[in-house]
């Protein structure tokens, strides 16, 4: 969620990378006064949660993959989680990522029925998320034309520059894994491009993925998610993901809608296909984000129009926010 001086508080949560949070066009920092969740979809925001902020994200979810050439059906079950932690600076966060998986899938071979069950972590990964452009702060505001209607709603192009943040992580995994396959480290890493457009109450979202770089089979990810708030409680998303990899290459859509319950909880629903049939794919699940929010302060300073008079706002979450002016120069956040 963004938050500006000149407009009420917008909610928006991001799938992932994001959803339900309203964003506005002129915040200086990331620490929002509603839970800022990546949940649910696969792709993560560039924003992150605050400084202090403690967030668990996690869900259930089952489905069933069908593959035509080994004529199998697998029934999956599984639950996912995301640890997110606000480190020292409000552009950081460090995160921990995973699921829990397990496949009973059953073989059709000329008529004999084979059956085999596969339980064990299917993915841990730690990471750290790094805002390094961020629009809304950087670009100046446009000031409004007293003599102009047309020149203060047309088109602006500066609109399309995204937030932008760079991803660094590592996948781990311990003793004797099956979802490992033949020859794959226990540790490799993984790294990701990530850009966010705030527009109102609309969020696109974009993830550019290197998975398991330097392995035998490395995997490139492209993600597109696009979050619409319905109201400060209710929206929904869209999003495609492509995965390119010589073991495994998909198209998958997935949809969904959260509710806001209140500004440390949200609740999610979602649900997923692909388009082939080596295997073909449904999915569906339901989840839920909370965070223990310790954020104390979020300073923000910015100049006058008349030099050296500055106004710092402090928002502290539950209070009324608090204006303080005073003499003096600079710009930062606290």
């Amino acid at each position: 969620m963004r938050e500006s001086s000149h407009s009420n508080m917008h909610k928006l949560t991001s799938l992932s990378l994001l959803l339900l949070a309203f964003l506005s066009n002129n915040l200086q920092a990331q620490y929002t006064e509603t839970i800022n969740s990546n949940r649910p979809g696969q792709s993560q925001g560039a924003f992150a949660v605050g400084t202090s902020v403690i967030q668990l994200e996690t869900g259930g979810y089952f489905g069933a993959d069908e593959h035509t050439a080994y004529n199998s059906k697998t029934d999956i079950w599984g639950i996912d989680y995301q640890l997110r932690y606000g480190l020292f600076f409000e552009n950081l966060e460090l995160n921990l990522s995973g699921a829990f998986e397990s496949q009973d899938a059953t073989y059709n071979l000329l008529g004999n029925i084979e059956n085999s069950v596969t339980r064990n972590f299917k993915s841990n990964t730690i990471g750290a998320k790094y805002l390094i452009f961020d629009p809304y702060k950087t670009l100046e505001e446009d000031k409004p034309n007293l003599y102009s209607w047309k020149a203060n709603h047309r088109f602006k192009w500066k609109t399309l520059i995204p937030a932008i943040s760079v991803y660094a992580g590592a996948n781990f995994s311990f003793g004797d894994n099956p979802y490992l396959y033949e020859g794959e480290s226990k540790f490799s890493p993984k790294g990701a491009i990530i850009t966010q457009n705030n527009w109102g109450n609309t969020v696109l979202v974009v993830n550019l993925i290197g998975d398991r770089i330097g392995q035998e089979y490395p995997s490139y990810t492209g993600i597109v998610t696009v979050t619409h708030a319905l109201s400060e409680k209710f929206a929904i998303f869209g999003e495609y993901q492509g995965i390119n990899s010589d073991l495994y290459a998909d198209d998958i859509l997935r949809g969904g809608a959260a509710f806001l319950v209140e500004s440390n909880l949200q609740f999610d629903v979602s649900g997923l296909v692909n388009f082939k049939d080596t295997p073909s794919r449904w999915q569906v699940g339901a989840g839920i984000s909370y965070r223990v929010d310790l954020h104390k302060v979020d300073e923000f300073l910015e100049e006058s129009k008349e030099g050296n008079k500055r106004r710092a706002r402090s928002k502290r979450f539950g209070r009324e926010e608090k204006e303080i002016e005073g003499e003096g120069e600079g710009n930062g956040n606290g």
